[in-house]
């Protein structure tokens, strides 16, 4: 099974030594990923702009490896301050409306106090899984 490492540029990956996203059949792992918009390093303030801009950061990283938010099975949100997460979810409901993956949310501290919420999903390519 060929394994597809997915890089978004961030400099943490390769001083971490991880990947954005891992592809191995019809699996696409995607590694927490927060609200940094990788053209500009930049971060808003808003929780609910964050959420929107890491939900692009990963539709990125799910097209990268031939899939797409519509194939995301599985996905966890870590927030620090659980009370935000409310705000997040039109954003979360336009994202993930229709395709309802199983979800949890974690309220644990970030690495930098500027994020407000990090999002980790796994998706399966209808193309390769099985429906």
């Amino acid at each position: 099974m060929k394994r597809q490492l997915i890089s978004s540029g961030s400099r943490f990956e390769e001083q971490i030594g991880y990947s954005r996203a891992v592809a191995q059949g019809a699996f696409v792992f995607v590694s927490g990923t927060t609200g940094f918009n990788y053209e500009t390093m930049t971060i808003e303030d808003d929780v609910a702009a964050q959420a929107e801009q890491c939900l692009r950061n990963i539709e990125q990283a799910l097209r990268e490896a031939d899939s797409s938010l519509a194939d995301v099975v599985r996905v966890t949100y870590v927030l620090p301050d659980g009370d935000d997460f409310e705000a997040c979810w039109p954003v979360l409901k336009k994202y993930f409306g229709s395709v309802r993956p199983a979800a949890m949310m974690i309220s644990a501290k970030l690495i930098d106090p500027r994020m407000k919420i990090e999002i980790e999903v796994t998706a399966m390519k209808q193309t390769l899984g099985t429906t």
